[in-house]
């Protein structure tokens, strides 16, 4: 390239390198995955070796022998197959019951105006912010009445209405159902219910997967409500009875982790079948947020 007499020649600014800041994102993305994980690996440590071993020092960080041993034990303490059918069917109704109230009124927010609208959802978000603690007496007061105390049917109801599920579909259909779509739906002689199931349910299948794992989940972990409710020993769920296991001065801590093994593989399980989903409906969902 030519240039002027008695200039200087002028060249293109160089493009500074981004591998260093590469490089520490990585790395740091690398320590948080480590530090995830470790917590189900020394899960997995301890469910396979001997309470003697996880006590020496140092302490043995290494898989074991003893896993069946351990399980051995567990299934002689408790009922853990009755309890996990017992768990199974509470997570799978409220999941599916959840999904169907959840984004029923996640619909009617996002789409259609009525009085009171901006006062209810406002009402919804105050209530994200209570402890769940606090409604732990009404419920107990409420399903004595009815006499669920002691049975499965009382775990049902309280996770219902789900706040953080209507906030989270109502952001998501709000961004992801054309109002276009819902008026040629009623040009078409759509009512509101065939709005919803035949055209924004459809539209929303990542959302919903997101959703049916996160209930699915805290049913399965939940174990404060299913402890005060469930007096029947037969009745009790998974979380309730490996804490069972968890008692007295001479507790087998490796028969414990065992136990937290077993009950936590239903659910990795179940979040490897519906993972694509889940991580779909997340990213989308924060976007469209």
């Amino acid at each position: 390239m030519s240039t002027a007499p008695g200039t200087a020649p002028v060249t293109a600014p160089r493009k500074r390198s981004r591998r260093p800041k590469g490089l520490t994102a990585h790395i740091l993305l690398g320590l948080a995955v480590l530090l995830s994980v470790f917590p189900f690996y020394w899960t997995i440590v301890m469910a396979t070796n001997t309470t003697q071993d996880i006590y020496h020092s140092p302490p043995k960080v290494t898989f074991g022998s003893h896993l069946l041993e351990n399980v051995r034990h567990v299934l002689d303490n408790i009922d853990f197959f009755g309890s996990m059918l017992n768990t199974i069917i509470v997570a799978t109704v409220t999941t599916v019951l959840v999904l169907f109230i959840d984004s029923l009124a996640a619909f009617t927010f996002a789409k259609f105006d009525f009085p009171g609208r901006k006062w209810l959802f406002g009402a919804l978000m105050a209530f994200m912010m209570l402890p769940l603690q606090l409604a732990t007496i009404p419920q107990f007061i409420i399903m004595s009445h009815l006499g669920w105390i002691g049975s499965l049917k009382a775990l049902v109801p309280p996770a219902l209405a789900n706040a953080f599920g209507i906030f989270w579909l109502r952001q998501y259909i709000s961004g992801g159902v054309p109002d276009e779509l819902l008026d040629a739906a009623r040009m078409d002689g759509c009512g509101f219910f065939r709005q919803y199931w035949n055209v924004a349910l459809p539209m929303i299948r990542p959302a919903l997967s997101f959703l049916g794992i996160y209930a699915f989940v805290g049913a399965w972990n939940d174990y404060v409500w299913p402890l005060i409710a469930l007096t029947d020993p037969t009745h009790i769920t998974l979380q309730v009875a490996v804490a069972q296991l968890n008692v007295g001065h001479g507790t087998d801590y490796s028969m414990v982790m065992a136990g937290v093994l077993m009950a936590s593989v239903p659910l990795v399980l179940v979040f490897a079948l519906f993972a694509r989903g889940f991580i779909a409906g997340a990213t989308e969902g924060a976007v469209r947020g």
